[in-house]
């Protein structure tokens, strides 16, 4: 659904994305992360074709963002960091106006304004002024103008925004919602929002592209090894020890009173049952053994703050 191949954008000597190479299944949802200046928002405008690459392509919905950019209009919903709505404007009248443009038919002109109010939850404040709206309202009505052609893809440029929590949520909810009717590209600087809504993930760093997978396996990869956590009745000395001494063990951590933290080699992923033996033996009184995650927000400074790229 949208196809892009190395992607670049030169401002004069300076180049904000270099070589981007990534693709994007019909109906997945895809959190683009990275933080200020990395080239998130650059590389958004070239895909709805508000500005042109230096070089490289890109497709949305089949079209070239490049040779057919009136083709890629009408099928992309485009929410920018600042909600492009105009404050005079009634709600509902703004609406039908962005529909107008994105050559809805007059038949179903009613239909699609009415959906997109409903979706976003802003039915009750259709009559009222733009400019007289909360900010998380005006939020939303940006939100709704991208909806209201019924898009096959949408590009949500930090889409909760200026919301409160209950909003957040809603917005969320409405997203994720969207799956397998749209696909849906979303720019966020909210890591456990992207971590509650998107299927994958692609990380960009000083113009390039750092990662790109699920969060799970992201996660796993930047482990240096496997991380687990074993809570127990009685974290004694000789029973930590005695977990230690277990070939392929590479640290044995006290975490609080009960918690122990344990690393094993890549490699050593069958130690398991080995260590819960141990615990048992050692009469340390096992209530819990699971493998430790990393959160996003470790994944994400690790990818931008180091120059390896996974």
């Amino acid at each position: 659904m949208i196809e892009v191949s190395g992607l670049t954008k030169q401002y004069g000597p300076r180049t904000a994305i270099s070589d981007l190479t990534f693709h994007i299944k019909k109906g997945e949802i895809v959190g683009f992360l990275g933080p200020n200046g990395a080239g998130k928002s650059t590389t958004m405008k070239i895909l709805t074709g508000f500005m042109p690459a230096s070089h490289g392509t890109a497709k949305v919905a089949g079209y070239d963002v490049f040779d057919q950019p009136i083709e890629v209009k009408r099928n992309v919903g485009y929410l920018p960091e600042n909600p492009p709505v105009y404050l005079e404007m009634v709600v509902q009248e703004y609406l039908e106006y962005a529909a107008k443009l994105h050559d809805v038919p007059k038949s179903k002109l009613k239909q699609a304004v009415d959906l997109s109010l409903q979706k976003t939850g802003l039915t009750q404040v259709s009559r009222r002024i733009i400019g007289n709206l909360s900010k998380g309202y005006r939020q939303r009505v940006g939100l709704a103008q991208a909806l209201v052609h019924d898009p096959l893809v949408l590009i949500l440029d930090e889409p909760t925004v200026g919301l409160d929590p209950v909003q957040i949520i809603e917005i969320r909810e409405l997203v994720k919602s969207l799956a397998g009717q749209h696909t849906v590209i979303l720019s966020s600087h909210i890591l456990p929002e992207v971590t509650a809504t998107c299927e994958r993930i692609i990380v960009i760093n000083k113009g390039q592209i750092v990662a790109q997978d699920t969060i799970d396996r992201l996660t796993t990869r930047m482990k240096q090894g496997l991380l687990f956590h074993l809570q127990v009745k009685n974290a004694s000395a000789g029973g930590m020890q005695s977990i230690k001494s277990i070939s392929g063990v590479k640290e044995v951590t006290l975490e609080g009173s009960n918690k122990i933290l344990i690393e094993i080699a890549p490699e050593q992923n069958e130690l398991r049952d080995q260590i819960i033996e141990v615990a048992v033996q050692e009469k340390m009184g096992v209530l819990e053994f699971a493998a430790e995650k990393l959160s996003l927000e470790e994944v994400f400074l690790q990818l931008t703050t180091q120059e390896k790229h996974v």
